[in-house]
């Protein structure tokens, strides 16, 4: 399995998804990010984990807390193979215009 088939794969799942939006206005500790969550903290901590080994996140400790954060060079990784599909589409739109 490639990392974009890893990667994209772990997206799959609505609560990692939903997860990474909360994080996307910044780093927060388990706990806020459990907040409001139908699952256990514990739960949360299991799919922050498999972001992590999907490299979508990273985290650090503070204090007694860990902190997750979007990792920007997994993302980066990811929004690059997504671009080359752009890229084409691009191209072959401007192609296809120039004919006219």
């Amino acid at each position: 399995m490639t990392y974009h088939d890893a990667a994209l794969a772990t997206l799959a799942d609505p609560t990692r998804r939903l997860l990474m939006e909360r994080l996307r206005a910044g780093p927060r500790p388990v706990g806020e990010l459990a907040r409001g969550l139908p699952m256990s903290r514990p739960a949360v901590s299991q799919h922050l984990k498999i972001l992590k080994d999907a490299r979508l996140v990273t985290d650090r400790a503070e204090g007694t807390r860990r902190v997750y954060q979007i990792d920007p060079a997994g993302l980066g990784a990811i929004r690059r193979w997504l671009d080359q599909f752009w890229d084409a589409s691009l191209e072959a739109f401007k192609n296809e215009v120039e004919k006219q």
